[in-house]
């Protein structure tokens, strides 16, 4: 794959100084066999992608605090995510980030950690210190696997999302900015995004 270079001039991307439109399909890893993923994969590649989208959700990957899972030994090789963007690369498809540490995605507690929860003290989505600090150690793992796989590293992973959709909820910019902080304490190299709604709360909030 040629590397990408992204860079907004006026209202589109560009690829080794060419336009390049990013065509993006969500396929998430953890809900696909990986026996399926190059099929599935294909299968959005004919309907016209170049990109394919992922979230990465905590709860799966840190079942038990500080014990990680990457491998996908214990859940029939569905955390291998390192193994899902390898694949698509070889495929010729790019990839869209949204690392988390909160994913909603119609997936159990957004994606939290039940453990999360035996500190009833504990705030989510905030700047709060101590849910910060599981934040950080999550992401200092998370980057571990996905820091070589950036475009700037030769891999295929072009964009990585700031939490999900936080303007339908809150409004806590220092949070956000720490998640960024973080994220590029840890290795984060390509362009950040968010998404959130459309009208002037959200996008303001998020």
């Amino acid at each position: 794959m040629e590397q990408l270079h992204t860079f907004e001039i006026k209202d589109q991307f560009y690829l080794d100084g060419n336009p390049f439109r990013i065509i993006s399909g969500g396929m998430h890893y953890f809900r696909v066999l990986p026996e399926y993923w190059e099929d599935r994969l294909l299968k959005l590649k004919a309907l016209g992608c170049n990109t394919v989208e992922t979230v990465v959700p905590w709860n799966l990957h840190e079942p038990k605090k500080g014990e990680f899972d990457f491998t996908g030994e214990k859940l029939h090789g569905l955390t291998d995510l390192v193994g899902y963007v390898k694949l698509a690369q070889k495929l010729g498809l790019w990839v869209i980030l949204r690392p988390s540490p909160y994913i909603c995605a119609e997936w159990e507690f957004g994606g939290f950690p039940a453990w999360l929860l035996k500190d009833h003290n504990l705030r989510l989505r905030c700047d709060e210190p101590i849910f910060m600090q599981k934040v950080d150690a999550y992401f200092k793992r998370v980057f571990q696997e996905i820091s070589p796989l950036q475009d700037t590293n030769g891999g295929n992973i072009i964009a990585l999302q700031i939490e999900n959709e936080y303007g339908s909820y809150g409004n806590d910019k220092a949070y956000l900015n720490h998640l960024r902080e973080i994220m590029l304490q840890y290795g984060a190299q390509v362009p950040f995004f968010t998404s959130d709604g459309n009208n002037g709360n959200m996008l303001s909030g998020g």
